[in-house]
């Protein structure tokens, strides 16, 4: 007998593991849409205030503060010259304690060393080449100088080199020559790389034997390269960020103690490659440092790499450029700059976008977002809720409903099945139908039938009153003015939602209008925006929903119409737009005729206005007297409650 063993399962995610709870955050995407944004906007606004409820993490919004203010604090954390004053301070002390040692000595060879001490330059970097081959009679001032040169040599290395000043800080006769063969080792790889020639074994031998110059641990010669020349163009920065005098003094003193380390060379190969490999970063800043304490020439470049980074991750945190994604935010930049728990945040922002997608919920289309069918669904069913709730608040909101899928009394006749049918399926004719076809099949374990869609039929029912509902929808630009747009669109979710829901016999359009009018599927509801148009084209809607009504001649017609406007549009012979304010006699003629049409097919208009103008008023009420139909002004925070509302009156015959 075969034996089993059990262990953990390794190969990938778990495939029996639930799907990730991405409802919250659907939820959340929803609240916005429904207020009027588009499903684009919605997830920028979710990613910026980060994820709510029992999952909740920091938004990009929270990390973007944290960079700012780690930005603020770097910008405080002192000056940019502390080489320059600490050098300026030790040169002081050098020939300080020289004048202290000629001082006793009558001899004219004291006096020549005096006035040669004399007309030393006040430019640092001068003064220290004119003394670099002086003779000092004292022997604490040439150990002050000795200090110096040592200093400005970690310095200037560190400043290149991340933890050079560590690895030199207690530097033995060899240590310059193993700086220079360092450094000629890496221009050696960097210019066979150019030629392609490079090989990873030679980056891990380089690695290998100077390894404690780059604390980083840089995994490849690409990100060796990046270290590199972020540094050194934060280099570059730092002379941009001080005076005209000081930066000349201080790129005279680096330029001298490269000389003078016979590295000169070297660096300029090195900095020529890379400028030449990473043109991107920025080497032509400034920063403005406001601090007090002065920072070593190492600590100022760290500083300035640091706010380089930081400001490149806070355009990436913005996400405000085109195309802009999640995964251009660099987790290595989000770790240096803000620690671990940020890139935990940042990976929770980044699944969200991703099981959005994964799920079914979005979809990029062309470098756009839309929403697919099934968050149309989700979002409808939110819209539905709060229209309930409101009509659950309201003493008035009576809104007892018939179970749409309960048909009426049997007629003994069937048919065929048809999507949608929720009547009881005839179970013979069903199986006579599938064996005249030949579905009868023989198996091992006996006889089966197999079934097919076309065999089904079910058993027909007395016929139920089913309803062809028109909600128009106004998309000008008003509505977006006066704030209404939102309440609009959710009620148009809302509608679509109960319809389709808990009364699928019902057939249901929604249309929009502005300067022309359009049918609308549900999949465009929720990311449905207003027309920056001119235009209430109410005449062109009409015509549209009368071939709805015509389309479905054995349903109650139901016409629902919200707007903030009178109309100030009408369709032209030729299919163009005719815009006019105040509105022209044709137009109103025209969309009057489109009512009276209604009144024809037996439609009442339901209007429901969201302003009081004068002509609004007039125009409406001219409606309801030819049409028969009702005005409501509602609240926009209570649209929904009212189209809802008039619907159920209505499909519980409120009309008849």
């Amino acid at each position: 007998m075969a034996g089993y063993r059990y262990g953990p399962y390794h190969d990938g995610p778990d495939p029996l593991a639930p799907p990730y709870d991405i409802r919250a955050a659907l939820d959340a995407m929803g609240e916005s849409m429904l207020e009027g944004t588009g499903p684009a906007e919605a997830l920028r606004e979710l990613l910026r205030r980060g994820l709510p409820g029992a999952q909740r993490r920091r938004g990009l919004d929270d990390l973007l503060r944290q960079v700012r203010a780690r930005r603020q604090q770097l910008r405080s954390s002192g000056r940019l010259d502390g080489t320059l004053e600490e050098a300026r301070a030790l040169l002081d002390t050098a020939v300080g304690q020289e004048r202290a040692a000629l001082f006793p000595d009558p001899s004219d060879d004291a006096r020549l060393r005096e006035t040669e001490l004399d007309t030393l330059p006040d430019d640092t970097a001068q003064a220290v080449r004119r003394l670099s081959d002086y003779e000092w009679r004292s022997p604490e001032a040439r150990q002050t100088f000795e200090q110096l040169k040592d200093l400005l040599r970690r310095d200037v290395l560190d400043a290149q080199f991340r933890g050079m000043k560590q690895a030199m800080s207690n530097p033995d006769p060899a240590a310059m020559e193993r700086v220079k063969n360092m450094m000629a080792a890496l221009n050696d790889m960097l210019e066979k790389d150019a030629r392609g020639e490079h090989t990873e074994e030679e980056f891990e031998n380089f690695m290998r034997e100077y390894g404690d110059f780059f604390p980083e641990n840089p995994r490849n010669l690409e990100e060796l390269v990046d270290s590199l020349a972020r540094r050194a163009a934060a280099t570059e920065r730092l002379l941009n960020s001080m005076t005209p005098e000081q930066r000349e003094e201080l790129a005279a003193l680096m330029a001298q103690t490269m000389e003078d380390a016979g590295l000169a060379m070297e660096m300029q190969r090195l900095g020529s490659s890379l400028r030449q490999r990473r043109p991107d970063l920025d080497w032509s800043g400034s920063e403005r440092m406001n601090g007090d304490d002065p920072m070593s020439l190492g600590d100022a470049t760290t500083a300035l790499e640091e706010l380089g980074d930081l400001a490149e991750l806070e355009g990436a945190l913005r996400q405000d450029y085109p195309g802009a994604r999640m995964d251009d935010i660099d987790e290595e930049a989000v770790r240096r700059a803000l620690g671990r728990q940020a890139v935990d945040d940042l990976a929770a922002l980044r699944r969200i976008e991703a099981e959005l997608e994964r799920q079914g919920y979005l979809k990029r289309r062309g470098g756009a977002l839309d929403l697919t069918p099934k968050a149309v669904r989700r979002l409808g069913e939110t819209a539905l809720r709060r229209v309930f709730a409101q009509l659950e608040s309201s003493r008035k909101g009576d809104h007892d409903q018939v179970d749409a899928g309960q048909a009426g009394e049997l007629t003994g006749a069937s048919r065929p099945w048809r999507t949608g049918d929720e009547q009881p399926i005839d179970v013979i004719r069903t199986l006579s139908n599938a064996m005249r076809r030949g579905g009868a099949v023989t198996t091992s374990s006996g006889p089966r039938v197999r079934l097919e869609v076309d065999d089904f039929e079910v058993l027909e029912t007395e016929r139920r009153t089913a309803a062809a509902v028109c909600l128009l929808v106004d998309l000008s630009y008003s509505m977006a003015l006066r704030g209404t747009w939102g309440s609009a669109k959710q009620t148009a979710l809302a509608l679509h939602t109960l319809v389709a829901s808990k009364y699928p016999q019902d057939a249901v359009q929604i249309i929009g209008f502005s300067n022309y009018a359009r049918e609308l599927r549900p999949t465009e509801l929720a990311a449905l925006d207003w027309d920056m148009v001119q235009g209430t084209n109410l005449h062109h809607a009409l015509m549209i929903a009368g071939r709805h009504l015509d389309k479905h001649p054995e349903h109650d017609p139901i016409i629902l119409v919200v707007t903030d406007g009178e109309p100030t549009a009408h369709l032209l012979r030729d299919g163009r737009s005719s815009f006019d304010w105040p509105p022209s006699p044709e137009t109103l003629q025209l969309t009057l005729a489109e009512v009276d049409k209604m009144t024809r097919r037996r439609a009442t208009l339901n209007i429901f206005m969201l302003a009081d103008d004068e002509r609004l008023v007039s125009f409406v009420e001219e409606v309801a007297r030819r049409n028969g139909g009702r005005v409501f002004a509602p609240t926009p925070e209570r649209l929904g409650e009212y189209v809802v509302r008039d619907y159920l009156r209505v499909r519980r015959g409120g009309n008849r």
